[in-house]
């Protein structure tokens, strides 16, 4: 069985997640309630998946994400940010973190479960190639503004 790690602060979205989660029936669900509390979870339970919320304390999720991809060990863990922060920056922020999806809130289950799903295909390459193309157009964004 699959497992699913959930980090979020506020436990009735940790249930909602949980709950919508196991609307698919086929994943083990984690929880931690904070970053740091979130970055020892994956460690000791090394999960196929993680969902990250971005505000938390002692550590946010854009922090988390960062650590996660440069840890050898943790590098291609497939990641999802569900966050309530909507803003397109906010999203850029996320993906170039290193995020494989980045999901507001509210959320559908039928819409987490298939990134979960989504996320769960990519390989290392695909990962790679996605954050080469991020970086690429972030690039040609910012040339573009200064001319």
């Amino acid at each position: 069985m699959k497992k699913v790690l959930v980090i979020d602060d506020n436990p009735t979205i940790v249930e909602l997640i949980k709950y919508a989660v196991n609307l698919q029936g086929s994943y083990e669900v984690i929880v931690a309630y904070d970053g740091v509390q979130g970055l020892e979870q994956v460690y000791a339970h090394h999960p196929d998946c993680v969902i990250i919320d971005v505000k938390m304390p002692r550590m946010d999720g854009y922090q988390l994400v960062r650590c996660l991809r440069g840890d050898a060990r943790t590098a291609d863990t497939p990641m999802i940010i569900l966050s309530a922060m909507t803003r397109e920056e906010d999203q850029l922020t996320g993906l170039l973190s290193g995020v494989d999806e980045y999901l507001t809130k509210p959320f559908k289950p039928s819409a987490l479960n298939a990134a979960i799903e989504r996320v769960l295909r990519l390989t290392p390459a695909d990962r790679q190639r996605r954050m080469d193309e991020l970086m690429r157009s972030q690039s040609e964004q910012q040339q573009q503004q200064q001319r």
